[in-house]
């Protein structure tokens, strides 16, 4: 199948998982959301990663996300496989595994790279928003763990610039200055951006970060 694009729905898809049977999209209501695969249960990386994603709960309720992996495991597998995260990792996963040993999901989200590798699935990022639509993709190689921090940045990012008319520059992070998109015309700027502007080039407009107070 075709490989999903930015802006196109996320598919949806009922399955069952670790806390039991979902339909995605009723599961994700009104939140962001991050779903992610693992090649396999019981990999070194991917322990460190789900114990990883636990650590970070805090982090993803206060910008309202939930988050669902997924490996081409069974729940049984699963099951056994968490209690060993929560011991190597010391934490506790609470957010469910998808068992998707008929790799339904993992087709829908075209999550098998067969050049990689023919059965299991490569290390895919998803983020989608509020309204199904998918904002972020980024596909990891097996051997490469993913880094949360960034992923949680873009998040900020994504939530940003959602609601705000800008665009967030080179290794931008929460609180620094933010570009004007080019469609807001100078005339627009003091009444978007009570805080003020510099304007470094006609197209290169800077402002510090709007939802800040």
């Amino acid at each position: 199948m075709a490989a999903l694009r930015l802006g196109d729905e996320a598919p949806n898809f009922i399955a069952q998982t670790t806390e039991g049977q979902i339909d995605f999209h009723n599961w994700l209501g009104d939140s962001w959301g991050i779903l992610f695969s693992h090649p396999a249960d019981y990999t070194p990386v991917c322990t460190t990663e789900l114990g990883t994603v636990a650590k970070y709960t805090d982090e993803f309720n206060k910008r309202n996300v939930k988050v669902a992996a997924l490996s081409v495991d069974g729940l049984e597998s699963h099951h056994g496989w968490i209690k060993d995260i929560n011991e190597t990792q010391n934490t506790t996963v609470n957010f469910p595994i998808i068992a998707d040993e008929d790799r339904k999901v993992s087709e829908l989200y075209d999550m098998i790279h067969p050049n990689a590798d023919s059965q299991l699935t490569v290390r895919s990022v998803f983020v989608i928003g509020p309204d199904k639509k998918i904002k972020l993709t980024i596909t990891y190689p097996a051997s490469t763990g993913r880094n949360f921090d960034e992923l949680v940045r873009v998040i900020d990012s994504l939530q940003l610039t959602a609601y705000h008319k800008v665009a967030t520059p080179a290794n931008w992070n929460p609180g620094d200055d933010c570009v004007i998109v080019p469609s807001v015309t100078n005339e627009e700027i003091p009444n978007l951006f009570p805080k003020g502007h510099k304007e470094v080039k006609s197209y290169l407009r800077m402002t510090p970060q709007p939802n800040l107070n």
